[in-house]
């Protein structure tokens, strides 16, 4: 794996705040890996833009003066909404800000934007390190058995590390890698082996797919890569399909934290952005880390 070259990791860890019941543990999470990584704190809300069709549905059968009267009206009212959207942003994140902290945090930032959620993290992920964001949003969150409505534009759209949050948090006891030996697993590797995120916790690699002496290299190659670098490793070769493999092994040891590669060149590579992993994704109750 030496030849696999690694960015120099820089950049702030941000975090998607909304008021879903996703928002405190996200907090937590992105406050325990600032803290992890010694890295800055920003806190993020984005309102995003939204359209009022209303006066062209109900101005075509009403009078001019009517029509301007009611135009008039309903844009006081947009007004109005806006501002306490606005207010009530500012609210949630002056609340995750005393979260933060509450956690040890002492330079966390917050910032609010206007637009939409997936072009405000493009236009930030420049100085974005790790994003952090909820696996549901407030339009989403009670679709149990279902992701949010933007997780899958971030993921396509980011191409930096995601950390996607369930409802509650603490602190990893158990770390599993979902691992293909692929080019983008084996740079994963060296991002797990470099990051003082995961360091001092015991990380399980996990590959799925025939026991063969190929799969063996590539996976002492992952695990000795780890071990090298100070870390508590165990690898594992399973059979079956990814999802339900990869879950069952998750919930056999109590994993924490399952960290996956974006793209592979295996079954493993539908993980992301695919069949399987939606799946995963679904299925899964513990928090993700999504590599690129």
């Amino acid at each position: 794996m030496s030849n696999i070259q690694i960015p120099e990791m820089k950049g702030k860890v941000v975090a998607c705040i909304d008021d879903s019941i996703y928002a405190e543990a996200v907090c937590d999470y992105a406050a325990w890996t600032a803290s992890r990584m010694n890295t800055q704190l920003s806190l993020l809300h984005v309102l995003d833009k939204t359209e009022s069709t209303t006066a062209s549905n109900l101005s075509g059968s009403l009078g001019l003066g009517a029509q301007e009267n009611l135009m008039q009206e309903l844009a006081e009212l947009d007004q109005q909404r806006a501002k306490l959207e606005m207010e009530k942003g500012k609210l949630m994140l002056q609340a995750a800000m005393q979260r933060a902290e509450a956690k040890g945090i002492i330079d966390a930032e917050s910032r609010q934007r206007h637009g939409e959620l997936v072009d405000t993290l493009i236009e930030l992920e420049p100085e974005t390190r790790i994003l952090v964001v909820g696996k549901r949003g407030a339009d989403t969150e009670s679709a149990h058995g279902h992701i949010g409505s933007h997780l899958e534009s971030i993921i396509r759209a980011m191409h930096k590390p995601i950390l996607i949050a369930q409802q509650s948090f603490a602190p990893p006891k158990q770390i599993m890698v979902a691992y293909d030996g692929s080019a983008t697993m084996r740079k994963g590797i060296q991002i797990v082996a470099a990051s003082p995120l995961g360091r001092g916790i015991p990380h399980h690699v996990v590959m799925v797919g025939a026991d063969t002496d190929v799969a063996r290299e590539q996976l002492r190659e992952a695990t000795d890569a780890l071990s090298a670098a100070g870390f508590e490793v165990t690898g594992t070769i399973i059979a079956g399909d990814a999802d339900t493999a990869l879950a069952e092994y998750q919930e056999r040891e109590n994993i924490d934290l399952l960290v996956m590669g974006a793209y592979g060149h295996s079954r493993i590579r539908h993980l992301i952005l695919g069949s399987t992993t939606t799946a995963m994704i679904k299925r899964t109750r513990v928090s993700l880390l999504v590599l690129r």
